[in-house]
């Protein structure tokens, strides 16, 4: 059966629509969790001297190094077990890392004196409980992810290419990046500034958050959703060849890696730089992250309408636009033009993810995970940044390490993007 056929075989709207829904998900939580640097070093670090910055990052660090563990773990259950149970699988987890949260709230206000000694240093055992829950929530949004990309490439809504269906996807993810600000500092801390917030906040949101999720589980399995064959082997297939032998693949991992780190350093640092090197506040900060992620937003809806434009051709005017943004903005010292950089961020991840797994066939799920892995850059690149911003005691040449990523990008879309391999069997 081909695809053409499948399209008429199945009806993948609703489907579409359900991943869209996990998307915005995906984006609420992986933005709210970065959000949580600043009023975290506020709290949980406050006894803690030079490395605040570094200590801080780890949150998002924590988060990203997920990626390359549980993406793999993810195209295999969808193999042996397919996307509906895979989905399910990684709800579960997530739930659980949602859990860990709300217990890093309990543990340190009712038990204070549980801390690590480190030098002169006291780290409550609650922030340890924090970075494994980042941890364990940031793996649950992997493999959602490896269900999530593939789907929306497969599924063949009419009207549309594969490029506009991921752009619409980064839509609803957008939504949820750009609402998580506001989320952690209205609904968790109240609107309350730096000084003032208190981990006891922590507990009461993310117990809404896994009631949230345990309802979607349950909407989930009595949900049709049809598997796609087409996009992953069947059980006992055997693959000719190591996914990583596409080289428009290899690269495009190595692209992502650069992507996700970039748009990760500015709308998880940002709020760090402008607290700390411009002495900005937090309502401040709260704004120019909100509209960072809402840049994001207004370029996928864009993105999602342009049905004549190559994945391609988007990317190298993206990545050139940010690479001139970033350098005006490192040498101003303007946090407005990394605020702008949003808006070109917005639709790289789906003309990588595009570009990478064309003609992949039936290596698209394994390739969906190795995807993932690329993915760690998110946890790599701001804790680089962040090490950085703590040697040279400012956060403003720092940024270089997100303009190198740009330079990365746009080589994978002029160059690195070009199918140079056989298409897959």
């Amino acid at each position: 059966m081909s695809i053409k056929q499948v399209e008429y075989s199945n009806n993948y709207l609703i489907p579409f629509i359900s991943m869209v829904m996990l998307f915005f998900i995906v984006g609420f939580l992986t933005t709210a969790n970065t959000q949580f640097q600043a009023p975290l070093k506020a709290t949980f670090l406050a006894d803690v001297g030079s490395m605040k910055n570094t200590l801080a990052t780890l949150i998002t660090f924590s988060w990203f190094l997920a990626y390359p563990i549980s993406g793999p773990i993810g195209s295999r259950w969808v193999n042996r077990s397919g996307y509906k149970v895979t989905l399910v699988r990684g709800l579960g987890i997530m739930i659980f890392g949602l859990g860990l949260f709300w217990l890093s709230s309990v543990v340190t206000v009712r038990y204070p004196d549980m801390v690590y000694l480190w030098a002169d240093n006291r780290l409550p055992v609650g922030f340890f409980i924090f970075l494994f829950g980042s941890f364990t929530v940031g793996a649950s949004a992997a493999i959602l992810q490896v269900v999530i990309n593939p789907y929306l490439v497969a599924c063949l809504v009419k009207n549309t290419q594969a490029v506009q269906r991921m752009a619409i996807g980064g839509t609803a993810n957008s939504i949820g990046t750009t609402v998580a600000p506001y989320f952690v500092s209205g609904i968790v801390f109240g609107g309350l500034s730096v000084d003032e917030v208190a981990v006891s906040q922590l507990a009461f949101p993310f117990l809404v958050l896994i009631a949230v999720v345990v309802i979607l589980v349950m909407l989930l399995l009595y949900l049709p959703l049809p598997d796609i064959e087409e996009a992953h082997a069947t059980r006992g297939e055997t693959l000719e060849r190591s996914v990583w032998s596409f080289r428009h693949l290899t690269l495009g991992v190595i692209a992502i890696f650069f992507y996700v780190g970039c748009e990760v350093c500015i709308g998880g640092n940002l709020n760090l730089y402008i607290l700390s090197d411009l002495q900005g506040s937090i309502a401040t900060a709260t704004l120019m992250s909100t509209l960072y992620w809402g840049g994001l937003l207004v370029g996928r809806l864009i993105s999602s309408m342009l049905n004549k434009i190559s994945p391609r051709t988007q990317l190298v005017f993206t990545t050139a636009m940010a690479t001139i943004f970033l350098f005006i903005a490192m040498w101003t010292n303007n946090p407005w033009l990394l605020v702008a950089v949003g808006l070109f961020h917005s639709i790289m991840w789906g003309c990588i993810y595009t570009l990478a797994v064309t003609g992949l066939g039936k290596y698209t799920s394994i390739a969906s995970g190795v995807f993932m892995i690329g993915v760690v850059g998110g946890a790599v690149l701001p804790l680089m940044q962040g090490f950085i911003a703590d040697m040279l005691g400012s956060w403003r040449w720092s940024w270089s390490i997100v303009l190198l990523g740009e330079l990365v990008m746009l080589s994978y879309a002029v160059i690195g993007s070009r199918i140079h391999s056989h298409r897959a069997a």
